[in-house]
């Protein structure tokens, strides 16, 4: 199937987890013969979020994008939509696929699940990849704030009638097509009021929503943990624009994660390996390469644990020029 022109990524697997139907795609490199990377999207998105660099990744890696439960063609049931829940669900999916390690890539609430894996699963995850990713500020727009508000789901319910649904993702498009870089994520935003006319996705949303924040912002952080990334490679990459979680928020990880790569780039939003998807192409290529996987051991975990968070040190910035 294609979703993006010019950019082909596999038809749509399922298997059957718990008793529920999760929906993946698998690619690229044959399994055991290069890195396996676990893309996983963001709050309301789906897969597709990785179709602009599935054909350049697929060149030189396993690659496996799932709609997180709730999301896509996933089932969308009465559940755990935790991080923790979709961490334990990702270990499972790896299981049954039969791949021991990956270098785990997470957008936005997926950097949350790919902090959560990494830290339940440290004998399974080689390195991390975050972008522009929840967990580690409590600033988050208000938008999706109001995704977990009491009345919600009738709020949305109303918005995404036929007809007004229509005229609402319409505006969100043409509010992007005037290329104001306050408004560049809109049609993504279309997109996803587009899904929320299933009344199970705006349930699947709103657990959530109210599971990771309150009407204050974020309420889960990788802050208290942060010390353990000294374990494995980490990358952070944010867009300079991005609207919905603050690029502050990286300077967070300079202070909290010394050893981190930290890359913000320049002209892009809330997504941008769609924004400029040839350069995180490269930028994912660049720190696979030369990087070392992370080997789990219990020893080093273990001492870690005892002697807590060591004391903070600053990270270099790589400007995305460099990336060019």
């Amino acid at each position: 199937m294609t979703r993006n022109a010019g950019t082909t990524v596999p038809p749509t697997q399922f298997v059957t987890v718990h008793g529920h139907r999760r929906a993946y795609a698998i690619g690229g490199r044959e399994i055991g013969t290069a890195p396996a990377l676990l893309l996983l999207h963001g709050l309301g998105c789906d897969r597709h979020t990785w179709d602009p660099v599935w054909a350049r990744l697929a060149e030189h890696y396993t690659l496996v994008a799932p709609d997180l439960l709730g999301h896509g063609e996933s089932d969308k049931p009465r559940g755990d939509y935790s991080p923790g829940g979709y961490a334990n669900g990702m270990r499972d999916l790896l299981t049954i696929l039969g791949i021991d390690k990956v270098t785990v890539v997470g957008h936005s609430f997926g950097g949350s699940v790919a902090m959560q894996f990494a830290y339940q699963f440290p004998e399974r995850t080689e390195r991390m990849l975050l972008v522009d990713p929840g967990g580690l500020g409590k600033e988050v727009t208000l938008l999706i704030r109001a995704l977990g508000m009491p009345g919600y789901q009738y709020v949305f319910g109303a918005l995404t009638l036929p007809g007004v649904r229509q005229v609402n993702t319409g505006v969100l498009r043409a509010l992007k097509a005037t290329g104001l870089r306050d408004l560049r994520d809109l049609d993504e935003v279309a997109d996803i009021v587009e899904t929320l006319k299933d009344p199970r996705k705006r349930y699947a949303v709103h657990k959530l929503v109210t599971g990771v924040m309150d009407w204050r912002g974020q309420n889960i952080t990788m802050r208290d943990r942060a010390y353990l990334t000294e374990l494995l490679p980490v990358c952070v990459v944010w867009g300079e624009d991005d609207r919905v979680l603050p690029a502050s928020h990286a300077r967070i990880v300079r202070d909290l994660a010394p050893s981190a790569r930290v890359v913000l780039m320049k002209d892009a939003g809330h997504f941008p390996h769609k924004d400029h998807p040839a350069a995180f192409a490269d930028l994912v290529e660049d720190f696979v390469d030369t990087t070392v996987p992370a080997t789990y051991s219990r020893a080093r975990w273990r001492r870690l644990l005892k002697t807590g968070a060591p004391a903070p040190l600053r990270a270099v910035a790589t400007p995305a020029s460099e990336l060019a």
